[in-house]
């Protein structure tokens, strides 16, 4: 038994690994500094409550609840916290998730952590700005890069183009 827990480990990291050499450049942002930090006080002044729970205490929006999954408008996705620009809208797909999710971040929009949660280990997406949490990064996605950025829509909002 320890050597076959031993083996998954083996695979669970390898596996985070190799996601994490497709990535953009990583920023960590549980010992890193962000361009915009504020207070707990000030994050529930300006975000929701189910905002506050995504962006700021790494929670999961539940599959399905989000209107920008059916978003198909042209525009951006910014972070709900801080306005930046995070995913265009011709990179997002459909990925039958529940969430909405994208091949490609914006230029110097993500950062990413490892995530050792819920007895797995995944690559966390925050945002680059004020290092909110967005969602994760997984290997299963479309081409062109192979990545399914799979982001809470709560931590977001929809900038139509034009």
């Amino acid at each position: 038994m320890q050597r076959r827990n031993l083996l998954l480990t083996l695979a669970a990291a390898s596996g985070a690994a190799l996601t994490i050499a497709r990535l953009p450049a990583r920023a960590d942002a549980k010992a890193g500094r962000f361009e915009i930090e504020k207070t707990p006080v000030e994050w529930r002044e300006i975000l929701t409550p189910e905002q506050y729970r995504v962006l700021r205490d790494h929670g999961t929006e539940r599959a399905g609840s989000s209107p920008l999954d059916n978003e198909k408008r042209a525009g951006t996705f910014h972070c709900a916290a801080c306005d930046l620009p995070l995913f265009a809208s011709a990179t997002k797909y459909d990925s039958g998730t529940g969430w909405p999710s994208f091949h490609t971040p914006l230029k110097n929009a993500i950062g990413t952590s490892i995530d050792r949660s819920f007895f797995s280990t995944r690559t966390e997406v925050h945002c680059r700005r004020c290092g909110g949490h967005l969602g994760h990064v997984f290997d299963d996605g479309p081409r062109p890069t192979g990545l399914r950025y799979c982001m809470n829509g709560v931590a977001m909002k929809f900038v139509a183009a034009g």
